[in-house]
């Protein structure tokens, strides 16, 4: 599979290249950093330098062009503000599901958050608000798109290494995950398109990831 990731440089998207790889698929990593594309090359992706809160929407598909599916990895990151919440966890994250549907790409992994599809709590700070909030709004935009859509909401991330093994269902409870294990679901997800039209919560677990996803493939029925 050829697989666009947006978000390309960063933890989870470099994880899941080096898998791709690994597995024989072809990763693309759209980075708006030119001095991030030697490391993304260094990991075996592609590159394509394209700022998707700046880029002009009709010249979007053209970077998805032969791709077999697309993975938005982006976020604005601890450090920023409000406003950068809503114009990359949410704008961005819709831009490239129009921009996928334009190019014929078919299918469409959005990397969200647990706490998304529900008001944040009362104690959350404005910023981390504003971030739920925006997943939440690129998530239903997804929903109601004409994509194959799988929306994975991880725990609170890690850099612990992988154990392989996770929680993954419709609800999960409260918990942290390694990036590792996120990256290698997206991997499982990618591959089996009957978690089409699931929203995924993922967290640290007994299940082995292949089995795990096996299993929500049952949630269809």
């Amino acid at each position: 599979m050829r697989i666009v990731i947006a978000g390309g440089h960063g933890q989870i998207a470099r994880r899941l290249t080096r898998l791709l790889v690994a597995r024989g698929d072809t990763p693309i990593a759209i980075v708006r950093n030119p001095e991030h594309i030697p490391d993304v090359r260094s990991d075996g992706a592609g590159a394509v330098l394209i700022d998707l809160e700046k880029a002009d929407p009709g010249a979007l598909p053209g970077a998805l062009s032969g791709a077999d599916a697309v993975v938005f990895a982006a976020g604005a990151g601890p450090g920023s503000g409000v406003a950068r919440k809503d114009t990359v966890d949410r704008a961005a994250a819709e831009a490239l599901a129009d921009a996928a549907s334009h190019a014929g790409v078919h299918r469409y992994i959005l990397v969200s958050s647990m706490g998304a599809g529900q008001e944040p709590p009362e104690d959350a700070s404005e910023a981390f608000a504003a971030y739920l909030r925006a997943k939440t709004a690129s998530e239903r935009y997804l929903a109601g798109h004409e994509v194959d859509w799988t929306i994975l909401r991880p725990g609170r991330l890690t850099d612990e290494p992988g154990t392989g093994r996770v929680r993954l269902d419709t609800e999960a409870p409260q918990g942290s995950v390694p990036r590792d294990d996120v990256a290698a679901v997206i991997v499982a997800l990618l591959h089996e398109p009957l978690t089409s039209g699931l929203i995924l919560e993922v967290v640290s677990g007994d299940v082995p990831i292949e089995a795990a996803v096996a299993a929500v493939t049952e949630l269809e029925d």
